[in-house]
Order: structure tokens, then C-alpha cells, then sequence
């Protein structure tokens, strides 16, 4: 079992390994009730869960929402609240989030808005949920003007990353939740490039990718809780994926639209002066290697709508985050628009827009 700390107001651990979730009774040891929050098909790993806070005293109760981006809604919010409340929920109790990004997001949300805040400790069971979405204590809800707009910032209890969780994970899953594992090599961690180019499939290399990954979360979360510094880092090609996935409609996995963000983000930077054109190449080349999609075909006028929409947005200014050199991420705020139009056109495809492997929404 590997441990990450992460620092901050609140510190919490990350525990990372195979039966780590069996952690879950001694990290709520003393609490009196515990919601755990999970779609339906993890029933079985939220079972287990449940035993195991009962053997350790807790009283829990399952609390099922809607799989993927559709639990992500105010309406499955308000409705897990109802539970809470005849649950009989209260400051001193938990939430634990069981499933991928998408439901450890919402179960974060829950606990940071029901009672004013009460603790809630992520088991995530997909890739990007271990290294992403579970870590860092940002929460959110999607609404019709784009993702995660309401949200709050409520750092967990502790993480508990069950890598046996991943042997079940379809490789389509795997693949994509290894878009935010190069996003931390790209800016922070030259070994995670090393490791992902000797084997781009992630396989043999599991245990250490997710806790390097989670080690420069870990970082940049421990001196930049809200999002205003350094933090702001790890949204490397978040700009353009989250705009890619709010314009087809979630159907495309996060990481694989914020695949397409790195290769944008690279090409952007090339423009800009800042990276060199085999740097550039290098997004390209291992993006692709990895099996994740490196262009994608869209109306480029509503995506840029979009992207003014996004959260690292500030007034009318459009910010990207870039690199200025391999690891080294800065801020560019309000690129030429001839920079943007010639990223684009080298992302563009001139096939239609499709969920890359069969996505679904």
C-alpha cells in the first residue's frame, strides 16, 4: 500500500494499492452514519462497503444515483438531499462516495452543501477518479451553460484507491482516465512521460503512474486549495476538452476530449513561441500512442463560446493553460486569435464528430 499527503487546511491521506477500501472502518471509526452514494452498477462494490462500516459500527445506508455525467444534475442532487434528510443525516455524519469522477464529484457536492459540511471520504473505482476527480477536493454539478459551474470546494476525509477496482474497468475507461496521468507528466513529472512512452498502454507501470499522478495533485492542492495559483496548472487542456464535452453533450469521456486539449494546448503554445515543434510533436506522438484521440471535428465558433464559459475564464479574458518548455506550465491569457485559429486547424478533423469508442453519455 502507498501513501500520499496531501497538505492544506484539512489534511487528508491517499491511500493507493489492492484492498485498500478495506480502510473504509477505520477512517469512519466513530461515526455514528454514513450515506454511500453510488450508481447501480457498482452495487456490489457499495455492498462491500457497507459491511465493512457496519462491522466497524457505522450505521450505513446506500443512497443510488444515475451513472456517469447524468447524476451530475441539480435535480439528483436535491433528490440524494431528501435522502439525507430521512436518513436522518447530520454535521457529525459521512458521505463516501463509491464509483468513477463523475459520482465521486456529485457525493463531494453533497457532503459540502447538506448540513453546512460533513465529511466525506471518495472511493473511486476508475482511473480517472483516482488520480483526478477524488483528489483535491473539488466538487461540482453540471448545468446547461457548461460542467462542473456549481460546485464548492470541500477536501475529503481521505481517498481510498482500490486498484483492484481497475481490473474490471473496460479498457476504453482505462485508456481515457490516462489522459489526466500525462497531463501530470506533461507539466510536473518527466518520469510519468518516461514510463507511459516505454509502455503507453499504462499497464505494467498501474501503481506507480497513479501515485505519481496523484503526487503532483497532491502538490499543487496542498499550497492552492481554490483554484487561484499553481492549482490552476492542472487544467492543462481542460480548456478545450471541457468545451468538446459540453458541446457533443458528455458523450465523449473527460479524458479523451481533454486528449484533444493537450494536443491544442501544445499546438497553442507552438504558436505562442513556447514550445518547440518537437515538443509539440511529443504531445502528438505519445497522445496518439496511447490510443487516445489527438483531433476532432466541431463548429470552432461555439467551442470558443464555450470556452468563455469555462471557470479559468476571467471577465472577457481567455485563458489557457500552456507550457513554456516540458514541465513547466504558465498562464496564457487572451492568445492572438491567429495562434487559436492555427491550433485549431491542427486539431480539426474533417471526419464527424464521434464519441471515440463508443462513448456513451
Amino acid at each position: 500500500m502507498r501513501r500520499v499527503e496531501v497538505a492544506g487546511e484539512r489534511p487528508y491521506e491517499v491511500l493507493i494499492g489492492a484492498g485498500v477500501q478495506a480502510e473504509l472502518g477505520r477512517v469512519l471509526e466513530g461515526t455514528a452514519r454514513a450515506a454511500v452514494v453510488h450508481a447501480p452498477p457498482l452495487a456490489e462494490a457499495a455492498g462491500a462497503a457497507l459491511e465493512t462500516l457496519r462491522a466497524a459500527g457505522v450505521a450505513a445506508d446506500a443512497v443510488v444515483v444515475p451513472d456517469g455525467e447524468a447524476a451530475k444534475t441539480a435535480a439528483v442532487a436535491a433528490e440524494a438531499w431528501e435522502r439525507f434528510g430521512r436518513l436522518g443525516l447530520t454535521r457529525t455524519d459521512a458521505v463516501v462516495g463509491i464509483g468513477g469522477g463523475a459520482v465521486t464529484d456529485l457525493a463531494g457536492f453533497l457532503a459540502a452543501t447538506w448540513a453546512r459540511g460533513v465529511r466525506v471520504v471518495q472511493v473511486p473505482t476508475s482511473l480517472l477518479g483516482m488520480v483526478d476527480a477524488a483528489v483535491g477536493g473539488k466538487t461540482g454539478i453540471n448545468t446547461a451553460a457548461g460542467k462542473n459551474l456549481v460546485g464548492a470546494f470541500h477536501p475529503p476525509a481521505a481517498v481510498l484507491a482500490d486498484t483492484e477496482a481497475l481490473a474490471g474497468l473496460p479498457e476504453a475507461e482505462f485508456r481515457a482516465g490516462l489522459a489526466e496521468v500525462v497531463k501530470c507528466g506533461f507539466i510536473a513529472d518527466g518520469e510519468i512521460l518516461r514510463l507511459l512512452a516505454e509502455d503507453p498502454t499504462g499497464r505494467r507501470h498501474t501503481e506507480e503512474l497513479i501515485t505519481r499522478a496523484i503526487q503532483v495533485k497532491a502538490d499543487a492542492v496542498g499550497q492552492d486549495l481554490r483554484d487561484t495559483g499553481v492549482r490552476e496548472f492542472l487544467n492543462y487542456g481542460h480548456t478545450l476538452g471541457h468545451a468538446i464535452e459540453r458541446i457533443e453533450d458528455f458523450r465523449w469521456r473527460h479524458g479523451e476530449a481533454v486528449a484533444v486539449g493537450l494536443v491544442f494546448a501544445a499546438e497553442l503554445a507552438g504558436q505562442a513561441g513556447l514550445l518547440t515543434p518537437d515538443e509539440v510533436a511529443r504531445h502528438r506522438d505519445l497522445v496518439g500512442a496511447m490510443g487516445l484521440p489527438t483531433s476532432y471535428a466541431g463548429d470552432w465558433a461555439a467551442l470558443q463560446q464555450v470556452m468563455r464559459l469555462d471557470k479559468k475564464a476571467r471577465g472577457a479574458s481567455l485563458r489557457f493553460v500552456v507550457l513554456d518548455g516540458i514541465g513547466n506550465p504558465r498562464i496564457l491569457t487572451d492568445p492572438d486569435q491567429a495562434w487559436l485559429d492555427a491550433a485549431w486547424a491542427a486539431v480539426s478533423s474533417a471526419q464527424p464528430a464521434a464519441p471515440p469508442n463508443g462513448a456513451t453519455a
